[in-house]
């Protein structure tokens, strides 16, 4: 049994391959991005990427590379269900309604005069968004018709940038005041009003469409639960001072005091009527009811390193620390010894 992993720096990576070599689980590192990479793949029978849904080349093909090596049979990580509605909050929007999981409620429209009749009627404010983005990326709050309007004919306009610069460098400068970034990351905030990333460039306008959720107030903040197989951890995640938006903040709480069971067990049940590998949600709520904002497979490995335990799937607490990128690669070879199993009796089938 050998995986292949493809290694980044600042993915899961950096924890799946020292995790494979102290435990002498076979590996061999492979190249996604190279056209050969599916003769690289010969003689494994997993592939794991933890892909950057930032990254200009990865949104052109990741979900398309994954997606052929499961087809061929092989595990990958992430599979079809845990990625295919990745950093799409229309797809999650429509996937969560299917299943009737509790959804903060959200409203998309495709055209401009559906949206502006839609906008007249309803009840302010409302939380605009673009359907990708992550730490709060492309997020407002829109308090008038007016404004509402303005954002709606934009959308069914000129569009929208991929890459809000304004509104990074501010996120840039908020950080830097609070001590959790540098001056060198301030330029760089600086440079991209003249050089946009590459995933901007590549990527273009997002338009043709606007999406709005109902705005939860009285949240001071938002709870996101990982979900990795069988097993879950939660981080509490204060809002930033004068908004609303919790993601990206920075003002991390850990302790298991912070969270419910409810919410707990809320996120397995989610997870399995999914069949995701991993699966991160992000609740605001609703006197007291735990609501669905957005959901996604990745997350930053650095704001989970201080949590203090773990669930497992009877809500039982374990306390201390672990490692959620080895349940990855745990779960990766539990999957392909189902899988040659599962072939062995289809073989025995046909004698």
């Amino acid at each position: 049994m050998k995986i292949g992993i493809h290694s980044a720096l600042g993915s899961f990576s950096e924890r799946w391959i020292p995790y494979c070599e102290s435990k002498g689980i076979d590996y061999k590192l492979v190249d996604c991005y190279s056209t050969n990479i599916i003769d690289q793949l010969a003689d494994c029978d997993a592939l794991m990427w933890h892909f950057n849904h930032k990254g200009a080349k990865e949104s052109k093909f990741a979900k398309q590379l994954l997606f052929s090596v499961e087809k061929a049979g092989k595990v990958v990580f992430p599979d079809y269900e845990t990625v295919w509605h990745f950093d799409d909050k229309v797809a999650q929007k429509y996937l969560l309604e299917a299943i009737d999981a509790p959804l903060a409620p959200a409203h998309v429209f495709y055209s401009k005069k559906d949206a502006k009749r839609w906008i007249r009627q309803t009840s302010l404010p409302k939380v605009f968004k673009l359907r990708n983005g992550a730490g709060s990326d492309n997020v407002r709050l829109v308090r008038s018709v007016e404004e509402a309007n303005r954002l709606i004919n934009k959308a069914f306009g000129k569009g929208f940038k991929q890459y809000d610069a304004w509104g990074n460098l501010k996120e840039r400068f908020r950080l830097f005041r609070l001590g959790k970034t540098n001056l060198w990351d301030l330029t760089k905030g600086f440079v991209r009003f003249f050089y946009p990333t590459e995933y901007a460039r590549l990527t273009g306008k997002e338009m043709g469409y606007v999406y709005f959720q109902d705005f939860i107030p009285k949240n001071d903040c938002d709870i996101r639960v990982c979900v990795v197989g069988d097993k879950a951890f939660a981080i509490k995640r204060m809002v930033r001072e004068n908004d609303f938006r919790a993601s990206g903040s920075g003002f991390i709480l850990y302790e298991k005091e912070h969270f419910n069971d409810e919410t707990i067990r809320l996120s397995f049940d989610v997870a399995h009527k999914l069949g995701v590998q991993c699966m991160a949600f992000d609740f605001v709520f609703m006197e007291d009811k735990p609501l669905i904002v957005e959901i996604s497979y990745g997350f930053a490995k650095e704001g989970y390193d201080d949590c203090t335990g773990y669930w497992d799937h009877d809500l039982t607490w374990h306390a201390g620390k672990f490692n959620p990128y080895a349940w990855m690669v745990d779960d990766v070879i539990k999957a392909v010894s189902r899988n040659e199993v599962g072939i062995l009796k289809e073989n025995h089938s046909k004698f």
